[in-house]
């Protein structure tokens, strides 16, 4: 990648980004390009902006996202001026961890959705974080609210980082983007599975993409996006039988794919417990755990998938930051009932 500059647009109070397409973003299309030379701007923005003939190429307006662009070409993008948000700030109780001038660390609670979205416009964590934030919040993405730069699934617990300001936002965007392989991040997930790895630790290297037929859904698809789960066996579980039922695997991700521990554990044979969407065939496994575990899987109504573990390098210090979220309420039911088969 040869690199992207940032000018103040004179004519406007908006931004004036300027990139220069290295030709080994991974395609050629011009959404595609500016997803990766410009992160902190989500892929829906930069289509608005497209769309909205904000995005120029040798000085021409392109309003088709599929357009294709060459090594060497300038790329413009007049990004305006953030607005209002949308969402409005909601006193909703968080679990905060850590917090400074920069970011935010929470241990995010099962049922909040990150979000507002179709069907849940309100009660969300971003109106959470309006409200506690205030008026100290990231607006490069075109509105002002929260810098959301990863997400937890409605239904998994554990820890989330939110940048508050700009500079925040693009030192977190580029550290999710490396997954840690260059860099110091970390993300640490305790995943209760269907049945017994038959080693100590192993990678998921299967590509993800959208479901064929079920849009909602994420599937293992050739010609995907690359995905890679690293995972180690913590416990194993034996059923009322006696026989190996279930397990604790500790998951880290080297990509960011929406579902993907569920994706990728279910497409090895060993789906989440009390994941409905990706683990419904194993829904009758419940059988062979002891009364208790039963009752404990019935109540736990999500997924069993924690975020445990979160390492980065802060946006401002550099400093190596690091916290561990102990499993919720719920899931230390199923890890001691599940045990108590022993």
């Amino acid at each position: 990648m040869q690199g992207s500059s940032l000018e103040q647009d004179s004519s406007s109070d908006g931004q004036r980004l300027e990139i220069i397409v290295g030709g080994d973003e991974g395609s050629a299309r011009l959404d595609r390009v500016l997803a990766v030379q410009r992160p902190e701007l989500s892929r829906s923005r930069l289509k608005a902006l497209i769309l909205a003939g904000s995005v120029t190429v040798k000085g021409a307006a392109i309003r088709d996202p599929a357009y294709h662009v060459a090594a060497g070409d300038t790329i413009t993008i007049d990004v305006p001026e953030a607005v209002p948000a949308e969402p409005k700030g909601e006193n909703i109780a968080l679990d905060i961890v850590y917090e400074d001038d920069d970011i935010i660390v929470i241990n995010k609670r099962a049922g909040l959705v990150v979000h507002p979205a179709a069907g849940h416009e309100t009660g969300t964590l971003v109106n959470a974080l309006i409200a506690h934030c205030g008026t100290s919040l990231s607006g490069i993405g075109g509105v002002r609210r929260p810098g959301i730069v990863h997400r937890l699934d409605k239904d998994t617990t554990g820890l989330m980082v939110i940048a508050k300001n700009d500079r925040a936002h693009q030192s977190l965007t580029a550290q999710f983007a490396d997954h840690g392989r260059t860099g110091s991040m970390q993300r640490g997930y305790l995943a209760f599975i269907w049945g017994v790895p038959n080693r100590q630790r192993g990678t998921i290297d299967a590509p993800i993409d959208r479901h064929p037929h079920a849009r909602e859904k994420m599937a293992v698809r050739e010609g995907g996006r690359d995905a890679l789960t690293h995972w180690e066996l913590r416990e194993a579980f034996p059923g009322r039988d006696g026989k190996p039922v279930a397990s604790l695997l500790a998951c880290r991700l080297e990509t960011g794919r929406t579902h993907q521990i569920r994706v990728h554990l279910s497409h090895v044979g060993h789906p989440l417990m009390g994941d409905t969407v990706y683990g419904s065939h194993f829904l009758t496994k419940a059988r062979h755990l002891a009364p208790e575990g039963q009752a404990a899987l019935a109540s736990l109504g999500r997924q069993a998938l924690h975020a445990y573990l979160l390492a980065l390098e802060h946006p401002r210090t550099g400093e190596l930051l690091r916290w561990v979220a102990p499993l919720p309420e719920d899931l230390l039911l199923l890890e001691r009932t599940l045990n108590a088969a022993l």
